[in-house]
């Protein structure tokens, strides 16, 4: 977490690496911080990018576990369904 902020590193870090957002707009998106916390944020990030890298390929492989078990949406399967019936 960034200190006084209820927003972690890697959330910056996604960010950046997401939509490609420069410290400026990474503020605008998140006013409450500044762009030292956002630098600094960034900087860890690079000095931990292996360790960072592995934790955020972690958690990509946790949603797509979940995504996995949870089967179909709802609105799929019904686009599935109208697809048959045409």
């Amino acid at each position: 977490m960034l200190v006084g902020t209820k927003t972690k590193v890697i959330e910056v870090v996604l960010d950046r690496l997401a939509h490609r957002w420069d410290v400026d707009e990474i503020h605008r998106q998140h006013p409450h911080l500044t762009r030292g916390q956002i630098c600094s944020a960034l900087a860890y990030y690079y000095d931990h990018q292996d360790e960072l890298d592995q934790a955020i390929q972690v958690q990509l492989s946790q949603v797509d576990a979940i995504k996995a078990s949870l089967g179909p949406s709802l609105i799929q399967a019904k686009v599935n369904s109208l697809k048959l019936t045409e």
